[in-house]
Formats: structure tokens, sequence, C-alpha cells
């Protein structure tokens, strides 16, 4: 396997865990946006796969890898009189506000890996503003060399191009860099920029959906410099 000279993150469900950071989010955007009336916000938690009770979401829920557009945009059918960018505007500035649980104490974990030399990055489906503002309070903002989100011009995973965007920025080829995400969407993206891939399991996705697409499957990103060590 080729020398690992980067590694690229995904943001929600690997460096913070999806369910514990969006769930109680999300239970309170919909009570704001069904302004509180139980028969609007079931037909909202449905429309995108959220289960009220438990404030989880579904592993099919648009909303775990896909952009607030898209999110928005399924939250329409239960909107009928919304439009469209004053939906996504509103979500994401409840967004950037969003109180990340992050998997592993970060700030040391990603000092390690930096002492090993690697380049960082962040490669998101959600907007730059929202990634920049979650690195930002998590306090390792300074530790990525590149943040890249849905809206920075290289477009949305699985397509490859926000990935390749990262290599080229950092003088890397692809097969030194490594995507860590935990859904299928950055598996995909990075095995189509021609880089080596890591699933981790604190997402939805289960091992069995993302090893056919993986180098490795981890249970965490804590897990990763024991598996770089392997490597080399």
């Amino acid at each position: 396997m080729t020398s690992v000279q980067a590694i690229l993150f995904d943001k929600d469900g690997t460096l913070f865990d999806f369910q514990h950071s969006w769930g109680e989010w999300a239970a309170v955007v919909l009570h704001d946006l069904a302004d509180g009336q139980m028969q609007l916000m079931q037909p909202l938690a449905d429309a995108i796969s959220f289960d009220l009770k438990s404030a989880r979401f579904a592993p099919e829920s648009v909303a775990i890898a896909g952009t607030l557009e898209q999110t928005a945009a399924a939250l329409m059918s239960a909107l009928p009189n919304a439009k469209l960018p004053d939906l996504v505007a509103h979500l994401e500035g409840q967004a950037v506000k969003a109180v990340m649980a992050p998997v592993v104490p970060l700030p040391p974990f990603l000092g390690q890996l930096r002492d090993l030399g690697l380049k960082l990055g962040v490669a998101t489906n959600a907007t730059e503003g929202e990634a920049q503002a979650h690195l930002q309070h998590a306090g390792i903002i300074d530790d990525f060399d590149l943040v890249l989100g849905c809206d920075s011009g290289f477009g949305a995973k699985p397509a490859p191009d926000i990935c390749a965007a990262f290599a080229r920025a950092t003088g890397c080829a692809p097969s030194q860099v490594v995507m860590v995400g935990d859904s299928l969407h950055d598996l995909v993206a990075g095995r189509a920029a021609g880089m080596q891939t890591v699933g981790v399991l604190t997402g939805v996705a289960q091992a069995q959906e993302l090893a056919p697409f993986a180098d490795a499957v981890l249970p965490d990103i804590g897990h990763l410099p024991a598996w770089l060590a392997r490597q080399t």
C-alpha cells in the first residue's frame, strides 16, 4: 500500500458522533418549524426519517450524508408554503449553533497525527461555514490544512471532486491520501478520487455496509494511528 502523506476526514459521524451531535438539534429545529404543533412535527420528522421519541435518525435519512439543501428539500414536502432558499438559510443558521460531540478527545488525537508529519483536511457535505464553526468551537480549526464544504466550489460527495481538490491543494498524490468517513458517500468519493479509504462506525452505517468500499473499517478514528502504523 502506498505510503500515507495526508488524512482527509469527513465531519459528521467521523470527527463528531452523528446521533449524539444532531439528534437533539433536529428535535429542536423540527419543533420550531412546526411552531410546536405535534400534528405538523410528525410529517416533518417522517420527511427526514427522524424518530421523535428517541431523537435518532434512521439509516436511510437524507440528513445523514446529504447537504442542507437536500434536507431542506425533503422537509418541503411537509412545508408546502415554505421557500427553499429561506429554509436552507434557516437550517444553516441553526446548524452552526449545534453542539457537537467529539468521538475522541480531538486536540491530542490530531496532534498525534500532526507529529507524524501528516497533512490534515476536512471534506464535508455540510457548508464550509458550518464546518469552520464546529471545528473552531472544538478548538481544532488550526490543525487542518484545508476545510472544504459542499459550497466550496467542488460539489458534494459522493462525487470525487472535493477529495481531488484536497489532494491538489496539499501537493499529494491521491494514492497518498486516506479518506476517513462514516458513510458510503465518503468512501465512494475517496475511492473515485484514487484515495485509500477507511470507514468508521460513529455514524449510522454498519460495518458490513462500509466494508466493500473500505481498505479498513474501524470502531472510531481513535484507532487510526494504530492502523497507520501497520501500513508502514
